[in-house]
């Protein structure tokens, strides 16, 4: 389960944010997830209780913030949704398709106190 080593990532990200910006508890954590990141949401949300036991943010929320997978094909020049990394163009049926969105998985914003 590879949710929870992105939930260790997620906690140092917290922590390094904790020191510079001096706020003493995180109450809601706001994660952008791709769809084709691979990650399965309730074993993020799993891992984060786990990992932020005994933390800054121990206690907190777990907001994901789905994030849809878009692509733009050359063959035909458009941008479109796409499901899987590999699917075809729903356009035109290319497959060089270039992923633009949906991969990422990134802390976007933090309630703090």
């Amino acid at each position: 389960m590879h949710e929870v080593s992105l939930c260790q990532s997620v906690l140092k990200i917290i922590e390094q944010q904790a020191a510079e910006k001096n706020y003493s508890r995180v109450k809601t954590v706001f994660l952008e997830v791709g769809r084709l990141a691979a990650v399965e949401p309730e074993a993020l949300y799993f891992g984060f209780d786990v990992v932020m036991k005994d933390s800054i943010a121990d206690g907190a929320r777990l907001e994901i913030i789905d994030v849809p997978g878009q692509a733009f094909c050359s063959q035909c020049n458009n941008r479109v949704e796409v499901k899987q990394r590999f699917d075809a163009c729903p356009k035109c049926g290319a497959a060089a398709m270039l992923i633009e969105k949906g991969g990422e998985l990134r802390v976007k914003e933090l309630e703090v106190e």
